[in-house]
């Protein structure tokens, strides 16, 4: 498999991951239904109505665990990056679910922060393809690279 297949899997395994934590969030569900179902039933899954494209598991699987494992230091850090008036309470599930995930991979794994940035910044347009979202996930990501892992600056 070339570097840019394990790219790719790894970017759908970011997605999913955001996706997972907003369902477990909406729904009440457990991080082991949310994955198990998400692992058997979603990805890479063909169906009537919708292709779902492969992704590496044992990264999604890291993600949503580390999310949900760090999610406090995570939410605690996010909302040093937002203003006084957003806490990360206020914030659009989808974005909330994104910062979670983004900051486990930056906090938990090795991933070098700036490819954190981009590729939740990525994710972003995906889910928000017409608005500001994605300079403003940006800007928060920054924050919280810079503060979890100055190293790297």
């Amino acid at each position: 498999m070339s570097g840019k297949d394990k790219r790719a899997l790894r970017a759908a395994a970011r997605f999913y991951a955001v996706q997972a934590l907003f369902q477990m969030e909406k729904s009440g569900q457990t991080v082991e239904s949310v994955r198990h179902e998400f692992e058997t039933h979603r990805i890479g899954a063909e169906g009537e109505d919708a292709d779902w494209v492969g992704a590496d598991l044992s990264h999604f699987g890291k993600l949503v665990d580390l999310a949900v494992d760090y999610q406090a230091n995570i939410d605690q850090l996010t909302d040093r990056a937002l203003v006084v008036k957003w806490p990360i309470a206020r914030i659009d599930p989808t974005l909330r679910a994104l910062f979670r995930v983004a900051g486990a991979e930056m906090t938990q794994m090795d991933t070098p922060p700036r490819v954190v940035i981009t590729e939740f910044v990525q994710i972003t347009q995906a889910f928000f393809p017409e608005g500001r979202e994605a300079k403003f996930v940006n800007a928060v990501l920054d924050h919280m690279a810079r503060e979890a892992r100055p190293e790297a600056f």
